[in-house]
């Protein structure tokens, strides 16, 4: 089995990527993995971090609002495609996989023009333009959500789920341990409400400032909270509350939250941002949980992800311009009703895909076999 990879620029690409070709070596001890990214992008990191050998292909976005940065696109596009095509001639692989960003449109471009079959995972519940372009000349698009025959042709959809960490996967196994585990990791009292608000490795500040704005509501009802804040907010949020966590127990701030798993199961409510990949860890986790979908993304699909919950009543959503208004109305009035937080988790649960990985080399083999 010879496989390339190709995608990244963000954890959500990346982390895929990095589970297909865990899984791939997991069944062929001998596969040859190779991984194609973008220079200067977080998968020139992670992916060697993770023990993958990676090209980098001088490739960018287009960009909306710096209009004069694209002059030079044209040519870094076909840049990238002539090194694409030199890189799978001297790998010569089985496959390729598409994982999203930027490398993934010019490999996966230069792979189909030489007769490699090819293979899209498309995170999101609404494509990108790039992965539209791809998807006729795909053998197959393996998708997370229902309703992508309206982007890709309906014989080519496979739902697979998208690949999320083993301990968040297993959570439902382990769910009393990770709980035990929690109260003394997080120093949290048992018995209480737990509210667990995570926006993303480096934070989201519309959600730092409603939950800032709203301490004295944790305080005065005894609610204990679990907040990641990200590095970019964390030490100017602990200057601005010092006074008030000086006067309370109840409120645990923290810059970025390792043990994810302990975090998740002591959780009776979560609040989070509506990426693909956290949307999918959720379905596994299976607590009630309020979206507030980030504004700054391609195409808004961090809304059309959190619809797709809220049309199956399996999650709430606050629109991320309204959240300093309407969070917290959302939040006490979820932890006041236990039949609506029962529904939520109950329905979230059912949409979990807990072997995406597994299903995603499934369709690897019958391509490759084929």
């Amino acid at each position: 089995m010879r496989a390339i990879i190709s995608g990244g620029g963000t954890g959500g690409h990346i982390f895929p990527a990095v589970a297909i070709a865990n899984c791939i070596k997991a069944r062929y001890q001998d596969a040859e993995i190779l991984f194609v990214g973008a220079e200067g992008k977080m998968e020139m990191q992670k992916v060697p971090q993770a023990g993958y050998k990676i090209i980098g292909l001088k490739i960018a976005g287009f960009q909306r609002k710096k209009l004069w940065k694209n002059i030079s696109l044209p040519y870094k596009m076909l840049a990238s495609r002539m090194k694409a095509k030199k890189v799978i001639k001297d790998f010569k692989p089985d496959i390729v996989v598409g994982v999203g960003g930027y490398a993934s449109w010019a490999t996966l471009k230069q792979a189909a023009s030489l007769n490699i079959p090819t293979l899209l995972q498309e995170q999101n519940s609404f494509a990108g333009m790039s992965n539209k372009q791809l998807s006729t000349k795909a053998k197959t698009i393996c998708v997370a959500y229902d309703n992508m025959q309206r982007f890709f042709d309906a014989d080519k959809i496979v739902k697979t789920g998208n690949p999320i960490r083993k301990n968040i996967s297993s959570i439902q196994e382990n769910m009393h341990l990770h709980k035990a585990k929690a109260y003394s990791t997080f120093s949290l009292a048992e018995g209480k409400k737990t509210v667990l608000v995570i926006g993303g490795s480096l934070g989201a500040r519309t959600i730092n400032t409603a939950i800032e704005n709203s301490l004295d509501f944790f305080i005065d009802n005894d609610i204990q909270l679990l907040w990641q804040t990200g590095k970019f907010y964390y030490n100017d949020i602990l200057a601005r509350t010092k006074d008030k966590l000086a006067t309370t127990q109840n409120i645990h701030i923290h810059e970025f939250i390792f043990d994810m798993e302990q975090a998740y199961s002591v959780a009776d409510v979560v609040i989070s941002r509506a990426g693909a990949l956290s949307i999918s860890e959720l379905c596994c986790v299976g607590k009630p949980t309020i979206l507030i979908p980030s504004p700054n993304v391609a195409e808004d699909h961090q809304t059309k992800n959190a619809m797709a919950l809220v049309e199956k009543n399996a999650a709430i959503m606050v629109k991320d311009s309204q959240a300093n208004e309407k969070l917290l109305l959302e939040l006490k009035n979820l932890l006041a009703d236990d039949e609506k937080q029962t529904t939520l988790g109950k329905n979230i649960l059912s949409l979990a895909i807990f072997n995406a990985d597994e299903l995603i080399v499934n369709e690897i083999e019958k391509i490759v076999k084929k």
